[in-house]
């Protein structure tokens, strides 16, 4: 299991990749995260409901209410261009980092 201080500084990252496609809703983002990872990387409501509260304050996602979903409105969310521009600057930093840490990672067993 990935230490969730490792994943901290991606979650954003990997909201918005969810988004990018089409708007959605908190369940359906938490439960791809964890269909895509294979398992290994689940991310916390809290966690994800406070990265959408900061994504929509720093203007990266708009919310809105969708249909009724057993007596309640599901909380739909959209990535914004200025939150399209962050994913592409954040995909450019992990390039960045992954190159810096292929430097530094052992290949063969220590």
């Amino acid at each position: 299991m990935l230490s969730s201080d490792i994943m901290r500084g991606y979650n954003d990252t990997i909201i918005l990749s969810q988004l990018l496609e089409r708007d959605s809703y908190g369940y359906e983002i938490s439960r791809n995260i964890q269909e895509l990872s294979g398992g290994a990387y689940t991310m916390r409501e809290t966690t994800l409901y406070a990265a959408f509260n900061r994504l929509e304050r720093l203007g990266y996602v708009t919310s809105y209410q969708g249909t009724e979903t057993f007596g309640r409105k599901r909380t739909y969310y959209t990535i914004t261009d200025a939150g399209r521009q962050f994913y592409r600057e954040k995909c450019e930093e992990w390039h960045v980092l992954r190159h810096i840490m292929q430097s530094f990672i052992k290949e063969e067993p220590l």
